[in-house]
C-alpha cells in the first residue's frame, strides 16, 4: 500500500484567521506579497498535487450543474480520467461542485465524493473529464485514509499539499493523516470571527496531535515559513 505523505500548507495572520482581505496593514508589505510568498513556498515542495475543500474548490471551478441526457451507469467507486498529475483535489461529499473542464490552470481535477451521490452528478463528472473517488461514509465523515491510498495506487501520488479550509485541514489532522504542518505566518491582525486555519469542531484535536519544531525561515516582508512534523498523541505515549 503506498499512501501519499500529506504536508499541510497554510498562510495566516497572528490570530490563526485565513482570509488577507480581513487582514490588518502592515508596514513590511501587503496580502499581495504574502500571496507570492506562499506560491513560492508551494511551488518549492514540488508535490504531486493539491487538496482544498467544497468552498475553496467552488471560488475556482465556476460551473453549473449540467447533467448529461443519457446518464446511464457511470462508474463506482472510481473514474480515472487521468493518472498523471499534478492533481487538483476537493472533497465534496454531497457532490455540490460543477466543472467546466478536467482541468484547473493545467492540474487535473480529482473530487472525493460521499456514498450517496446520486448517478446524475458521476455522469457529469465523467463528460466533464473529472476523476472521482466515490468514498466509503463513515460516522464522521468520509474515509480520507481510504481516499488516500487510492490517490497512491491509481493516481501515483507520493506527496500532496493539503490547503484548507480549516474544516478540511481539521478532518485530515484528526484522522491522524498529516506528517508535516508549514505555515505562512503574516505580520497581520484579524481580530473578527472569520474562519481559522484549523477547525476540527467542538472535540478539538487535544490528545490528538502533536508537533514539533522541524525549522523557521524569516521571510521578506515581515512573514516567517514555520515548518512542524505531525505526530499522533498516541503514538508519542
Amino acid at each position: 500500500m503506498t499512501r501519499p505523505r500529506l504536508t499541510c500548507l497554510m498562510a495566516g495572520s497572528l490570530d490563526g484567521r485565513l482570509h488577507p482581505s480581513r487582514w490588518t496593514e502592515s508596514p513590511d508589505g501587503t496580502a499581495a506579497d504574502w500571496t507570492d510568498a506562499y506560491e513560492a513556498i508551494h511551488d518549492r515542495y514540488d508535490a504531486d498535487g493539491w487538496i482544498v475543500g467544497r468552498v475553496t474548490m467552488a471560488e475556482m471551478a465556476k460551473g453549473l450543474p449540467h447533467p448529461p441526457a443519457d446518464v446511464g451507469t457511470p462508474p463506482r467507486p472510481l473514474h480515472v480520467a487521468r493518472d498523471s498529475g499534478p492533481y487538483a483535489i476537493a472533497l465534496d461529499r454531497a457532490g455540490k461542485l460543477h466543472f467546466t473542464a478536467g482541468e484547473l490552470h493545467g492540474d487535473h481535477v480529482v473530487v472525493l465524493l460521499g456514498a450517496d451521490v446520486p448517478d446524475a452528478h458521476l455522469a457529469e463528472l465523467v463528460d466533464d473529464g473529472v476523476s472521482y473517488i466515490v468514498a466509503d461514509a463513515r460516522d464522521d465523515g468520509l474515509d480520507l485514509a481510504a481516499a488516500l491510498d487510492v490517490l497512491g495506487e491509481r493516481f501515483g501520488a507520493r506527496h500532496l499539499l493539503l490547503e484548507g479550509g480549516g474544516g478540511v485541514n481539521g478532518s485530515f489532522l484528526a484522522a491522524g493523516l498529516v506528517e508535516q504542518f508549514d505555515l505562512l505566518l503574516a505580520p497581520a491582525l484579524d481580530g473578527g470571527d472569520s474562519r481559522a486555519i484549523v477547525e476540527a469542531g467542538a472535540a478539538g484535536l487535544k490528545g490528538k496531535v502533536r508537533l514539533k519544531l522541524l525549522g523557521a525561515e524569516q521571510l521578506g516582508h515581515g512573514a516567517l515559513h514555520l515548518r512542524y512534523a505531525v505526530t499522533s498523541a498516541q503514538d508519542a505515549v
